[in-house]
C-alpha cells in the first residue's frame, strides 16, 4: 500500500500545472460547501438571536396586519381593553402587558427623522419584568422609572447617530412628534438589533403622543406554568374569537408562542441552508467530471507504463489500487485546500457584514464536523470519479499496451 500511494503522490507531482487545475473544481466546490454552510449557521445564529426576548412562559397576541409596518400600525380593528380583561380572566394567565409600537418623528438639532419608539410599563412589577425579559440595561444614565412623565430612554445606536449632526447626550432635550422629551439614558448594545434603534417613553406619555387611549398593539403575556403555555394559548383563542364572532381560520388576530416563532424561523433557515448547499454541490459535481477526464487522460499516456508493470507481475488490482488512490489524493488535495478557503471566505464575510451592521452579531466559528466531513467527502468524491477510468486501466491487454 505504501508504494501505491508513492506511485500515485510522485504522478501527481509529475502533472504539476494539470493537477491543480484538475482539482480546482473540487476545491471551489468544498470552498462553496464550507462557506456556505458556516455562514448559514452564522446566519441562524444571528437571527435566532433576535429572539433573546423570547421567554419560555411567554406568549404574543396582535391583530393581524394589511401591510408592511409596526404591530397594530396597519390593523383594521386594534386590541383593546375588552380584549385585555378577556386574557386576564383566562385560567393559567399570570400578567398581561398591554404594549405600544410605533412610528413617530423625533427632532433634534433642528433636524427631523422617523423611527420606531415603543412604551415602558409604569407597574414597577411588569416594567422589571420587562427590562428582563429583553435584557435591557443602561449602558449611559438610567432606565425609565415609574415617575418618568416627559422622559425617554434611546437605544444604543443613538449614541454613534451621526443623523443629526449632534450628538445626543443624558440630560438633552429632544421633540417625539413635537412634544419636548428630556433623554435620561442609553442602552448597552442588545442582541436583538431592533431594539437598538427605538426610542422607550413611559405607556400614557406615548398613549398620549399618539392619541391611542384603550388601544394596544401586543399582549405580551405571561402563563402561570410555561408547560402549559400551548393549552392557554388555546384558550385565549377561542375565547377572542367568541368575543369577535369570528370563525375558525377567520380570525384578525395572532397568538404566538416561543416554540411556534422558534420553529418558524428555523423552517425557513433550514430551507435557505438546502437551497445554497445544493448550488455549491453543482460546483463537486464538475469537480468529479474534471477528475474523471484526468485520469482518463492519464490512462491514454500511460498505456505503455501500464504494459511494462503488468510485463514485470503486476496484477490488474495494482494497477486499480494506483489509479484509484491517485484520483482519492486529487480529491483530498482539493478537498483540504477548500475546506480552508471556505472557512477563511467565511470568516472575512462574517467580519464585512458585523462592521458593515456595527455589531458582532454575525459569528462564524470553527466546526471541526464539518472541515472533516469536507475533507473526506471530497475525497470519496476523488475516488468515484476514478473507478471507471481505473478498472479501464486494470483491465488493459498487455501486449496491446507494449505495442501502444
Amino acid at each position: 500500500m505504501k508504494d501505491y500511494f508513492s506511485l500515485s503522490f510522485g504522478n501527481i507531482k509529475t502533472k504539476g500545472l494539470r493537477s491543480w487545475l484538475t482539482i480546482l473544481g473540487i476545491f471551489i466546490g468544498i470552498a462553496a460547501v464550507v462557506s456556505l454552510i458556516s455562514l448559514g449557521a452564522g446566519l441562524k445564529s444571528a437571527v435566532l438571536g433576535q429572539f433573546g426576548g423570547l421567554a419560555v412562559d411567554v406568549l404574543d397576541v396582535q391583530n393581524k396586519g394589511v401591510g408592511f409596518a409596526p404591530p397594530g400600525a396597519t390593523v383594521i380593528e386594534k386590541l383593546n381593553d375588552d380584549d385585555l380583561k378577556i386574557i386576564e380572566n383566562v385560567n393559567g394567565v399570570k400578567r398581561v402587558i398591554p404594549r405600544l409600537i410605533r412610528v413617530g418623528k423625533l427632532e433634534y438639532n433642528g433636524i427631523a427623522g422617523f423611527g420606531y419608539g415603543t412604551d415602558i410599563p409604569k407597574d414597577k412589577e411588569n416594567r422589571e419584568f420587562f427590562y428582563n425579559r429583553f435584557e435591557l440595561n443602561a449602558k449611559e444614565g438610567r432606565l425609565l422609572g415609574g415617575g418618568d412623565s416627559g422622559k425617554v430612554l434611546m437605544g444604543n445606536n443613538f449614541l454613534d447617530s451621526e443623523d443629526f449632526d449632534k450628538p445626543f447626550e443624558v440630560g438633552k432635550k429632544i421633540m417625539v412628534n413635537d412634544k419636548e422629551f428630556e433623554i435620561v439614558g442609553f442602552l448597552e448594545k442588545s442582541s436583538n438589533f431592533q431594539l437598538n434603534s427605538v426610542l422607550f417613553l413611559m405607556h400614557n406619555d406615548l398613549s398620549k403622543l399618539m392619541d391611542s387611549e384603550g388601544e394596544y398593539d401586543i399582549f405580551a403575556i405571561q402563563v402561570e406554568d410555561k408547560d402549559n403555555i400551548e393549552v392557554v394559548a388555546e384558550d385565549i383563542t377561542d375565547k377572542l374569537r367568541r368575543d369577535r364572532n369570528e370563525k375558525l381560520g377567520e380570525e384578525t388576530f395572532t397568538v404566538e408562542t416561543p416554540l411556534q416563532s422558534l420553529s418558524a424561523v428555523n423552517d425557513i433557515l433550514n430551507i435557505v441552508n438546502i437551497i445554497v448547499i445544493g448550488i455549491a454541490m453543482i460546483s463537486l459535481v464538475v469537480g468529479g467530471v474534471g477528475i474523471a477526464n484526468t485520469m482518463y487522460t492519464s490512462v491514454l499516456e500511460r498505456t505503455k507504463e501500464i504494459g511494462v508493470m503488468k510485463a514485470i507481475g503486476a496484477r490488474n488490482s495494482d494497477i486499480l489500487w494506483i489509479f484509484l488512490i491517485e484520483s482519492g489524493l486529487l480529491g483530498l488535495v482539493g478537498g483540504i485546500v477548500g475546506a480552508l478557503m471556505g472557512l477563511g471566505g467565511a470568516m472575512l464575510a462574517s467580519n464585512l457584514a458585523n462592521q458593515a451592521l456595527g455589531n458582532d452579531l454575525f459569528i462564524v466559528s470553527v466546526d471541526y464536523v464539518l472541515l472533516s466531513g469536507a475533507v473526506g467527502f471530497s475525497f470519496l468524491v476523488g475516488i468515484i470519479s476514478g473507478v471507471l477510468p481505473a478498472l479501464q486501466a486494470s483491465k488493459l491487454n498487455v501486449v496491446e499496451a507494449l505495442r501502444s
